[in-house]
């Protein structure tokens, strides 16, 4: 029975968001490959609804019927009192049957690699996945996908010839930081980006200052338009791409039905106008469109300085007409009651209500000049943005099943035997016997009859593909027995499908010694050589330099560690004898890491020593109380080690790719100023933008039993030396 019939194979996976089991239901009816979502806790949208346990277990079965993979996002960083919870979540996953578990935080994949080696682990965009040798790293490790920073070329990631999948977001709202170095949102209210509590910070006005004066006033200078690849999609299919994903766990069914159905007939190469679908794809959600660093978007054209928000599509012009709005509709386009519109400049909306005819009288629809109640206020004529569409939603939200799996039945009725049913998907072949096949005595029945009812399908997720039928003649069979027959196939059929396929493993975990000698003392990170001059004077253990010229001319006169950077396509032939790194990958020579590697847990720490990194730098987001428990739990399982938080400093809120404000080169003079006033430094080097905390971090708890990191930004010799001596260096 199998040849009878195979699933196609496609060679480019959609993946497709879940914020609720609504949105998962419209992403499979409409075509989706493989759908990811997350669980109440561990997910980088926290704010979503999100899956219970038993909405997962439910979620799992309902995509496997389907033939569709489930992928959980467990991609947050992860503190050392959640780590038991963590592999909990885990473990349960497993049992149930997931596909895959997307994760960012190191430790966390390292330790999940090892526990439960049948358990396929994804590293999320979170862990910076910018590197030819991160996914180096990943592939040793066994880990099965990497999902690629928005930030790479899609010849960059042609280029990388490490035999490990390729996910690739292709559509939907772009992060302005690379994911998983933004510190924004946590360094302004608490709100981690990398714990799944984003504040959207990007999406909020800033003004633009050079040398205390502004150049560019209250725009949206850091809020990123919408990824859209779709006029890209044969590069797209020629790519070497595993899996094209769409971002939007936050959106609802009506977006994730349409935009599934859109990327599936492009996918599939099904003849539809692009330029009909980009309409409506305008009023569903639009901040406007962008093809991001994917397709080499410039960086001042990837931002929508306007507005963050939805904009919809352009339907006609607004004037005012006594206490009515006059709406001559463009072209082609239509307005209908129950429509939301907006006024593009008043920044004004409103439901349509009611909907009036040149007449004044009232319609259902117009297609040329028609009036709407001026129930907003609006002062004077204005652009007519459609925000909503009622006719979208009876076209894509789907409440009935759709998507029909195809399967191959036979039937075998022979005289004095069982009746015999045989039902494949492709994949599962379910085999019955039931009741017995007698001479018919009075009006047999005929092959067409067996065919019809067999193939009554009905309400269930199947199709018949092929159908075949080995009977006697003159035979009877009761009409019951066929239809039970039939029933108990596609029963069982429906549960093969709906079982794990992956076998459950859990192995014990043991960990090797590593080398924890370290020398105790404080360390710094210098930027201009004054800064560099002034703290060799000091008893720093080591001086992070980013300056490859400073550390040649300075490295014999003291403890000089170059900073490589991050986020950087390859490190080949970059490292220097003493090395700072920002990133993940195997570390050759003497390396120390910055705490940009999101250290959280003490699992973490461990992985990245064995790796070969000589120091434990901490995260900034965590409090000094978690730092004092950090380094208890550290010294009770692996002894002590050179742990290193930093203690005065500004936070490097965001590293940006390009020069997306436009700024001078290496120049201090450059601040972003935020609603309430506060002044984000701001620094472009040549290759990337930089944005500063406003304020310095400044902590002075004697109890914290660390080396102590200093980063300076702009400081003159005189402040540092007052700053030293506050610290009784």
């Amino acid at each position: 029975m199998n040849e009878l019939w195979g699933e196609l194979m496609k060679k480019h996976e959609l993946l497709i968001p879940a914020g609720d089991m609504d949105c998962l239901r419209q992403a499979v009816y409409h075509g989706a490959d493989a759908v990811y979502l997350a669980c109440k806790n561990f997910g980088a949208r926290k704010f979503a609804p999100n899956f219970t346990n038993e909405e997962i277990v439910e979620a799992i079965r309902f995509c496997h019927l389907y033939g569709v993979k489930l992928y959980v996002t467990m991609n947050t960083l992860v503190k050392n009192h959640e780590v038991d919870s963590f592999l909990e979540q885990a473990a349960f996953l497993h049992k149930n049957g997931v596909d895959a578990l997307i994760v960012q935080d190191f430790g966390m994949i390292c330790l999940l690699r090892e526990k439960y080696p049948n358990l396929e682990i994804h590293a999320s965009t979170q862990a910076n996945n910018s590197s030819i040798e991160t996914c180096k790293l990943f592939y040793d490790l066994g880990v099965k996908r990497v999902v690629f920073s928005r930030e790479l070329s899609i010849e960059e990631i042609d280029q990388i010839s490490i035999p490990i999948e390729k996910e690739v977001f292709i559509h939907g709202a772009l992060c302005v930081s690379y994911s998983g170095c933004c510190l924004m949102s946590s360094m302004i209210g608490g709100r981690s980006g990398n714990r799944g509590e984003c504040a959207g910070s990007c999406r909020l006005p800033y003004s633009l200052l050079k040398d205390q004066k502004v150049i560019r006033k209250q725009e949206y200078l850091l809020s990123m338009k919408e990824l859209n690849t779709s006029s890209q999609i044969e590069r797209l299919l020629n790519s070497s791409i595993d899996s094209f994903k769409v971002e939007g766990r936050m959106k609802g069914p009506l977006y994730v039905g349409f935009i599934t159905s859109f990327y599936r007939k492009l996918i599939d190469q099904v003849p539809f106008s692009l330029e009909e679908e980009i309409e409506k794809l305008k009023t569903i959600f639009n901040r406007e469109f962008t093809l991001g660093y994917l397709f080499h978007e410039s960086s001042q054209h990837i931002i929508n300085p306007k507005t963050p928000n939805h904009i919809g599509l352009k339907i006609g012009k607004a004037t005012l007409a006594s206490n009515k709005i006059r709406i001559a509709l463009d072209k082609g386009k239509s307005l209908h009651q129950h429509d939301s519109i907006r006024f593009l400049h008043q920044n004004k909306g409103m439901v349509v209500n009611y909907l009036y005819d040149q007449k004044d009288k009232l319609c259902s629809s117009s297609s040329d000049v028609c009036y709407v109640d001026n129930k907003i206020g609006l002062e004077e004529a204005d652009i007519v943005m459609k925000t909503q569409d009622c006719l979208l939603e009876k076209e894509y939200l789907i409440s009935e099943i759709v998507r029909k799996i195809p399967i191959a039945i036979s039937v075998v009725a022979k005289k004095h035997s069982p009746l015999k049913g045989c039902v494949s998907d492709g994949v599962h072949q379910i085999e019955i016997e039931h009741g017995m096949v007698e001479e018919a005595k009075s009006s047999p029945i005929t092959q067409e009859e067996m065919i019809e009812k067999m193939s009554k399908l009905g309400n269930t997720p199947f199709m018949i593909q092929e159908i075949q039928v080995d009977m006697d003649s003159s035979v009877f069979i009761p009409i019951k027995m066929i239809n039970e027959l039939r029933r108990f196939l596609i029963e069982k059929l429906i549960e093969e499908r709906m079982k794990p396929t992956i076998e459950y493993l859990e192995k014990e975990v043991s960990f090797s010694s590593i080398d924890t000698s370290y020398k105790k003392g404080i360390t710094c990170f210098v930027k201009t050589e004054e800064q560099l001059v002034t703290c060799l004077a000091y008893p720093f253990i080591r001086i992070y330099v980013s300056s490859k010229e400073l550390y040649e001319k300075y490295h014999e006169k003291g403890n000089l560690v170059y900073y490589l950077g991050r986020c950087h396509s390859t490190y080949q032939d970059q490292f220097l004898d003493r090395n700072m790194v920002g990133d993940v990958y195997s570390y050759p020579k003497e390396c120390y890491g910055g705490y940009y590697l999101n250290i959280m847990n003490i699992y973490t720490a461990y992985y990245l020593q064995r790796l070969g990194l000589k120091n434990i730098p901490l995260s900034c987001e965590l409090s000094v109380s978690e730092v004092s428990s950090f380094v208890k739990d550290y010294h009770k399982i692996f002894g002590c080690g050179d742990i290193e938080y930093p203690v005065y400093g500004r936070m490097e809120n965001m590293i940006i790719k390009g020069n997306i404000l436009n700024i001078e080169e290496h120049q201090f003079s450059y601040q972003l100023k935020d609603i309430r006033n506060h002044l984000y430094p701001v620094f472009f080097d040549g290759s990337y933008t930089y944005i500063y905390h406003y304020e310095n971090r400044k902590i002075l708890d004697p109890s914290l039993d660390v080396n102590k990191l200093f980063i300076f930004y702009d400081e003159k010799k005189e402040e540092i030396q007052s700053l030293l001596r506050e610290y009784n260096v």
